[in-house]
């Protein structure tokens, strides 16, 4: 879901959109600053050939079901894969306290959002890369990924994926839903999810309030938390969520979410119904990461595992899974051979057109990004 002051990034990776690079904010909550390690980075030790094991969490339906196995076919290494990372806040208030500790839980491998990646680094949390064990990430990521601002040579993070938040419609039981403003439609009282990422969420709702992304002021942040919260208080939204929306729309339980567009195809493999749908407002633009953390056992294997989804080949079956834009390259062409349809997606491979009015999360930053987060954090915990 990149920016030096806490935004979560995404550049899109197809080739239409090679010039489009942009800064995106998928995060929420308060982060407490400070802690162990702070202001200090060690590089990851190697030690020879991958072998043992390694823990990766990730966010739900993210993945294959083959990459996995093949890996550990190719490599020996064994990989416990683990689908615990449901929103960037809650994540960390869950591995904080160990890592002020310098331990990691067992994990070798998490997958945050630009931001979060950017807060954890700064609070001395994260370690870098040795890239020696690392070509494919070094040669084969799409040049509008790597030089972010807030790790401009990619000494500590890795895209694993990249997409879209938007809309996911239960087309069956709201055919009109076509904009975020519909989400505050009384029709569909009781009927709505949003998420707990606030970067994703309250600017979304800007745009529905007429606000223009590059010019917003504290004032619009709070402005567009008081109208969610008028909606929560009444009813209007059911619940605030991360990827867990899935089972409200597969239950029927909701008829729309603020949702993320490569979720959508993966629900919509079981109920075509369940479709993302660009809302008219436009869309925001993130990536998430994989980095390694102080404490982590078998960085060797760690970094083994970002090799390995770095070739094409392997990322090209990541990809075709969940439809999300891939941060390597050589990865269309590959698709083209083995699902044309894949191929064609706009939520992979999205044109200009496709993209036009969508917006990277406005940046937050010292007194301001605490208030805001206070704001909103106390609406989505009622």
């Amino acid at each position: 879901m990149v920016s030096a002051n806490g935004s979560r990034g995404l550049v899109i990776a197809a080739a239409a959109l090679a010039a489009s690079i942009a800064i995106a904010a998928c995060g929420s909550s308060g982060i407490e600053s400070g802690g162990g390690g702070a202001g200090k980075s060690t590089t990851v030790k190697l030690q020879g050939k991958p072998s043992g094991s390694v823990t990766i969490s990730n966010w739900p339906l993210y993945i294959d079901k083959k990459t996995v196995p093949d890996f550990e076919k190719a490599t020996g290494v064994q990989v416990k894969y683990i689908e615990d990372v449901n929103d960037n806040a809650e994540f960390f208030g869950k591995v904080q306290p160990l890592l002020a500790k310098a331990q990691s839980g067992g994990r070798s491998i998490f997958v945050v959002t630009d931001w979060m990646a950017n807060k954890m680094h700064d609070l001395g949390y994260l370690q870098n890369f040795d890239k020696s064990a690392i070509p494919n990430v070094v040669h084969n990521m799409v040049p509008s990924l790597q030089h972010p601002s807030f790790d401009p040579a990619r000494n500590f993070s890795a895209p694993w994926q990249s997409g879209m938040t938007g809309l996911i419609v239960r087309t069956d039981l709201a055919p009109n839903v076509k904009s975020i403003c519909d989400l505050f439609d009384p029709k569909y009282k009781g009927k709505v999810d949003m998420l707990t990422e606030m970067r994703d969420t309250v600017p979304l709702v800007m745009k529905c309030m007429g606000i223009d992304l590059n010019h917003v002021t504290e004032d619009d942040w709070l402005k567009a938390i008081d109208k969610i919260k008028a909606a929560a208080d009444s009813g209007q939204i059911r619940r605030f969520t991360g990827n867990d929306y899935a089972r409200d729309l597969t239950s029927g339980d909701v008829d729309a979410v603020i949702g993320w567009s490569g979720d959508a195809i993966q629900l919509q493999a079981d109920n075509p119904d369940i479709k993302f749908v660009m809302p008219k407002e436009g869309c925001m633009l993130w990536s998430d990461n994989m980095v390694i953390p102080i404490g982590a056992p078998n960085p060797t294997a760690a970094e083994a595992w970002m090799n390995y989804v770095y070739d094409p080949k392997n990322q090209a079956q990541i990809t075709d899974y969940n439809y999300y834009f891939s941060p390597v390259t050589g990865v269309k062409p590959l698709l083209k051979k083995s699902d044309p349809p894949a191929a064609k997606s706009p939520l992979i491979f999205p044109t200009k057109k496709f993209t036009a009015k969508c917006d990277v999360a406005p940046t937050l930053e010292g007194q301001e990004e605490q208030k805001v987060t206070q704001a909103f954090d106390a609406v989505i915990n009622g």
